[in-house]
């Protein structure tokens, strides 16, 4: 999963290099801290939030069909 938000992320910014995503385990859940450089934030955050609901949305499926719970959070 986490390589999976990181792929989706650098084909959305300009400066591919400042994307990290780190990852915290829990039980049956995994929370994805996204970074990327500020002058990047809008591109992955989208126009309404649209792009951010679009990434959350196809991490939840990537989650769900391993029988797992994932989060997306997207750091300023």
């Amino acid at each position: 999963m986490r390589d999976l938000v990181l792929w989706l992320s650098r084909e959305l910014v300009e400066k591919k290099d400042a994307v990290r995503v780190e990852t915290i385990e829990r039980d049956r859940s995994t929370v994805l801290e996204l970074t990327v450089d500020p002058d990047d934030l809008g591109r992955v955050i989208g126009r309404g939030g649209r792009t951010a609901k679009a990434l959350r949305a196809v991490l939840e499926i990537a989650a769900r069909r391993q029988g797992r719970r994932a989060v997306l959070d997207i750091l300023d």
